[in-house]
Parts: structure tokens; sequence; C-alpha cells
């Protein structure tokens, strides 16, 4: 099988038919556990002087409701749920292969944990924090405005980070450093600073949890080839496949959600060199 795909089924039950070694990344946005029932409407906005909603400059906006996308984020044992997937997911790592783990503060500890017992505390290479400063603010703590993520290398002597591809991002304070080095920019360190995919952007597509392409892409330049194969066994809305696309890697993309499979049908449906095989339940056999 050398084409991307796009499996519709239980990660588990994928994860377990995959070849060894067979994914040289691994990025997985999970559920968060939040107890909650995640919903997102996808907003259109067209211009009109008599419309419902002002806008940049005052000028007037007629708002149109889209689809709905939800799914219910509650789990009795979290990492329970977790762990099978997560062994598996060792196994279908290269033995070169990174993988990354988005997860938010409810969690990271007991996720961390169990990445460290599967991995070994030896591979964990990074907790990335990606920061944002969008939605309401809670008056009774401090807002929470971030998310993490987990990276741990399968061997840790051993594994793909290609620093001189990954792009680069102004200083802070470029007068401290000259102009030599605030014209190139500097490396990106362990917090990351990127809005959330907008609602009623250019990008969004309404699906609840969707990811920005930045993060997807900072994520696969650094740790994978071109040619590689890029797993996402939480697929979602399918960032991870437009990104690998993009960036001219090959990507595996697992969902069990029916609005998820849809949603990534239409964002790679302009796309002729992906094969869309949405109903495939044993693709390795």
């Amino acid at each position: 099988m050398d084409h991307s795909q796009i499996i519709y089924g239980d990660n588990l039950e994928s994860l377990q038919q995959m070849p060894a070694e067979s994914a040289n990344l691994i990025y997985v946005d999970p559920p968060f556990n939040t107890g909650k029932t995640q919903t997102k409407t996808r907003l259109k906005t067209t211009r009109d002087h008599e419309g419902d909603r002002t806008g940049f400059q005052g000028l007037r906006y007629r708002t149109e409701k889209g689809a709905t996308t939800s799914f219910s984020d509650t789990f009795s044992d979290y990492i329970t749920f977790l762990e099978p997937r997560l062994l598996a997911a060792h196994k279908v790592l290269a033995a070169n292969g990174t993988l990354y783990f988005h997860i938010d503060y409810r969690e990271v500890h007991y996720c961390k944990l169990l990445l460290d017992q599967i991995f070994g505390r030896a591979c964990f290479l990074n907790e990335i924090i990606w920061a944002y400063d969008y939605g309401g603010r809670t008056k009774k703590k401090w807002a929470a405005k971030h998310d993490n993520i987990l990276v741990y290398g399968k061997d840790p002597n051993n594994y793909v980070f290609n620093i001189d591809s990954i792009d680069r991002i102004p200083y802070m304070t470029p007068n401290l450093v000259g102009p030599e080095k605030a014209a190139r920019g500097k490396l990106p360190t362990d917090v990351w600073w990127q809005t959330i995919v907008p609602p009623g952007g250019k990008e969004t597509t309404g699906y609840a949890t969707q990811k920005p392409l930045a993060i997807l892409r900072r994520i696969i330049k650094a740790s994978s080839n071109p040619g590689d194969t890029v797993l996402d066994f939480f697929a979602g809305s399918g960032t991870t496949g437009i990104a690998a696309h993009e960036l001219k890697r090959r990507f595996i993309l697992i969902d069990n959600n029916e609005l998820a499979l849809q949603t990534m049908a239409a964002r790679f449906a302009g796309i002729d060199a992906i094969e869309f095989e949405q109903f495939d339940p044993n693709p390795y056999q």
C-alpha cells in the first residue's frame, strides 16, 4: 500500500492489524476527558448592511448557521481506554520514529506516567506547551489557555529532528540581538504561541476539536522526512492528513466518528492524489 488512506472504524482494531514499525511519525489528539459534550456549529458570514452582526470597522454581516458537530468527551477510566491503543501505537512506530501526544491539563500528568511505562522515561523528549489567547475567561481561577503535547522518541538516541526545516519565528526583542539575527529569526522553543482555528475563518471546517494547520506543519517538518508515513488514529477533521499531504508525506488517518469522516471527505475531495477509502474495515489484509 503506497497511497494515503483514511480508515473508518475502531482505531484499536486498525492499529493491531498494521505492520510493526510502519509509521515514521505518530500524532494523536485523543478526547480530553473533559466530562462534557463537545459541540461546534459552523457559521457563515456575508456582507449585508441589514445583517445581524457588526464586524471590523462597523461593517454589518448576515450570519447563517451551518452543520453542528458534537461528541461525548467522558470516559469512566480514561487511562484504561488509552493504554491498549498506545501499546499498539508503540509497536507500529518505526525504530527511529516519534510520537506526539496532544492532551490538556486535566489528564496530562496521568498520561505521562502511562507513556513513561510504555516507552521508557529515557524516551521522553519534550512537553510542548501550545499557548493561545482566545475565548472566555473564568473569574474563579487562572484561565486555562494552553494544551500540552508530550513528545517521545522510540529510541532516545536515534530519532528524526530536522532543525533546519523548522520555520523560524520573530524575536520578541529584536533590538537586543542585532539586525542579522533579527532578520533570520529564532528557532521555536517548547512553548508555541499559536491562535486556535477561528470560527468562521478560512481554515475552519466546523469540526468541534479542529487543530490549526500551523501546529501540524511544524511537527511534521521537524519529525519526519518527505515520503515518510504519518499516522493519526484520532483523526477528527483530518488536519494531520492535510499538513502531511502538503509536505509530501504519506498519511494514515483513523476515526470511527461518522461526522469526522464526512468532514475529512469534504476536505480531501479536491485533492486528486489521495484515495479516500472511507469504509474499508480490513485495509491490511
